[in-house]
C-alpha cells in the first residue's frame, strides 16, 4: 500500500506521481515537459501519448472505468458511453448535457467523429481493430480494466484534465480510511472464506483476484484468496451447486436489473433457493447485496472508495 509520496520534477506541465498499489515510488503515468505551450507527453501502460497540456475535450468510449474516474474528479466529458441506451444514474452529476457515443462494446464512430475530441479514452476490453478505428479520429488511450491499475487510471485522467491535486487528495483519503478499516476487518476475515459475486443474465459469476471488488477484499483488506478465485482467468460462470461447495463465510453480491433483463427476478429466486439458504454466509446474516451501485466496476478508484465507505457502515464493521 501507499507509504509515501514524491513530487516529480517540476515542469510547465506536471502530474504528481503516486506509487502503484504494490510500489511506493512507482509512477507508471509520467508527464514530461510540454512539447509546445499547448501539449504534453504522457506515458501510460508503457506507451507515450502526445496530448493537450490540459483539456476537457475528451470522449469516453467503452471504458466505464474512466467514467468512474471522472466521477471522482468531478469531470464532465464531451461524450460518453451508455448502458442500455442511457447514462446510468450513478453518473448523473457528470453526464447532464453530455453526448451519448454508443454502448459499452459498440462505440458510435460517426458520433465520436462529429464531436472532434482531442482525446478518446477507450477500453482494453475492445478488440484491436476498434481501438485502431478510434485512433484515426483522435489520440486514443485504451484504459485498463485491471484493478491493480486503478491509481494509474485515475492519474491519467488527472493529468489530462489538470486535476492532479484532486486525485492525490482522493487517494490519500482512501489510504487513511483503509488503515482504520483494516484494523477491524482483517481480524474478522482471518481464516474465513470471503467472496464477491455478480449476477448477470440470471447466472452467477466469479472473477480473478485482481478484477471486480476482489482487489479490495484480498489485497487491501487482507482476506485470503480462495483457490477458486486464484484459478479464475476471467469472468467465470459458476453453478449454484459448485458455489455452495465453496460455502463462503462472507459474501458480497452485485445485482443490476440492467444486466438481468431476461431474468429480472434472478436475485429474488436465488434467495428463495434451499441451496442458497444453506450457505454459511446466508445463515449467519453475512451476505451484503449491492453495498454499492450494482453497475460499479469494482476495480476503480470510485468503486474502491465507495465500497470501503459503505463497508464501514455495516454491522461487519460497526458491530451493530
Amino acid at each position: 500500500m501507499l507509504k509515501g509520496l514524491k513530487g516529480l520534477v517540476l515542469a510547465s506541465v506536471m502530474v504528481l506521481g503516486i506509487g502503484s498499489a504494490a510500489g511506493v515510488n512507482a509512477a507508471p503515468v509520467n508527464v514530461g515537459k510540454a512539447t509546445t505551450s499547448a501539449t504534453q507527453k504522457i506515458t501510460y501502460k508503457g506507451k507515450v501519448y502526445t496530448v493537450p497540456a490540459k483539456t476537457d475535450n475528451i470522449v469516453i468510449a467503452g471504458a466505464l472505468e474512466a467514467l468512474e474516474d471522472a466521477l471522482v474528479l468531478n469531470f464532465k466529458p464531451k461524450g460518453a458511453l451508455t448502458v442500455g441506451g442511457k447514462f446510468p444514474a450513478m453518473f448523473s452529476k457528470i453526464t447532464t448535457g453530455v453526448t451519448p457515443v454508443g454502448e459499452k462494446m459498440e462505440p458510435n464512430f460517426e458520433t465520436i467523429l462529429k464531436l472532434k475530441p482531442a482525446v478518446i479514452l477507450s477500453s482494453t476490453k475492445f478488440p484491436a481493430e476498434t481501438n485502431e478505428k478510434l485512433a484515426k479520429i483522435a489520440t486514443t488511450i485504451p484504459v485498463s480494466h485491471i484493478a491493480t491499475d486503478w491509481m494509474d487510471n485515475l492519474k491519467l485522467l488527472a493529468a489530462l484534465t489538470g486535476k492532479q491535486k484532486e486525485s492525490t487528495a482522493a487517494i490519500l483519503k482512501y489510504q487513511n480510511e483503509l488503515k482504520v478499516a483494516k484494523v477491524k476487518l482483517a481480524p474478522k476475515f482471518k481464516n474465513k472464506t470471503v467472496m464477491a459475486l455478480r449476477i448477470r443474465t440470471g447466472n452467477l459469476f466469479l472473477y480473478p483476484q485482481d478484477i471486480f471488488f476482489n482487489r479490495s477484499l484480498y489485497a487491501d483488506l487482507g482476506a485470503a484468496v480462495p483457490k477458486e478465485v486464484q484459478q479464475a482467468k476471467a469472468q467465470q460462470n459458476i453453478s449454484l451447486e459448485a458455489f455452495a461447495a465453496i460455502n463462503p463465510d462472507y459474501l458480497f453480491v452485485q445485482f443490476s436489473p440492467d444486466e438481468n433483463k431476461d431474468n429480472p427476478k434472478a436475485l429474488e429466486e436465488l434467495q428463495k433457493n434451499p441451496i442458497w439458504k444453506s450457505l454459511k454466509a446466508v445463515k449467519n446474516g453475512n451476505v451484503y447485496v449491492n453495498l454499492v451501485d450494482p453497475l460499479a466496476q469494482g476495480g476503480t478508484a470510485y468503486s474502491k472508495f465507495t465500497f470501503l465507505e459503505a463497508l464501514m457502515k455495516t454491522k461487519l464493521y460497526t458491530g451493530k
